[in-house]
């Protein structure tokens, strides 16, 4: 059976998660902590990170760049990066918008100060990280909802890796309760049809130990 390792909040290993199911992959999760620094992970990937695929075949990818190619031109018959070059390019700078920008600006301010950081025995959260994390956050659902306003999708007609991307990083930080939806209504909308994907329905079930999300979580009517 092909297994992906991964770490349940993490957007990267969402992102994968929900990459491979919208192409309609069987895959089995192995749950693995990089905090764990377990010599396992490391004999996958020498980095310690995840997300890392292991293919049937005994085909090896870390890395969510390195997997989310991987996967597109390995498994080409359902795509989700566009079908021109030009859709390709707006799906790729999306993708690096919120895997980069939002993640820097962002997650790594609220998620991993609140979460990871403990985890990692990094010290305590630090609240000064975390507030600018969450006002920055406003920009961003406000460029998320100016996508949503011109497209169907963020990057065009059709859902693609941008959407499961933002969706990705977006969840992880819905699930501590820290997305204020009512500041967009394109962005909440956009992330709405989001919720309703059965993509994302198995990743929004799920719960983490000793953290409650939100009662609003997993429904798509929020």
């Amino acid at each position: 059976m092909r297994m992906l390792y991964h770490t349940h909040l993490s957007p990267f290993c969402r992102k994968i998660r929900m990459l491979m199911k919208e192409k309609g992959l069987e895959f089995e999760l192995v749950c693995e902590n990089p905090w764990d620094r377990n010599l396992s992970l490391f004999a996958l990937n020498p980095a310690g990170e995840v997300p890392v695929l292991v293919e049937e075949n005994g085909t090896v990818v870390s890395g969510t760049y390195a997997i989310a190619e991987y996967l597109e031109e390995t498994y080409p018959q359902i795509t989700l990066i566009g079908t021109t070059p030009g859709e390709r390019a707006e799906v790729r700078r999306i993708v690096d918008w919120f895997d980069h920008k939002f993640d820097f600006e962002v997650t790594q301010k609220v998620l991993f100060e609140k979460v990871f950081k403990n985890y990692f025995g990094a010290g305590a959260p630090d609240s000064k990280a975390i507030r600018d994390g969450k006002n920055q956050m406003m920009y961003h659902l406000d460029y998320i909802g100016y996508l949503a306003n011109e497209r169907y999708f963020l990057a065009g007609d059709n859902l693609t890796l941008a959407d499961i991307c933002a969706a990705a990083h977006l969840s992880a930080l819905d699930y501590l309760g820290d997305v204020p939806w009512d500041y967009n209504a394109a962005a909440h909308n956009w992330y709405a049809l989001m919720k309703s994907r059965p993509s994302m329905r198995c990743i929004l079930i799920e719960r983490v130990r000793g953290v409650r999300p939100p009662v609003y979580y997993e429904n798509p009517d929020f």
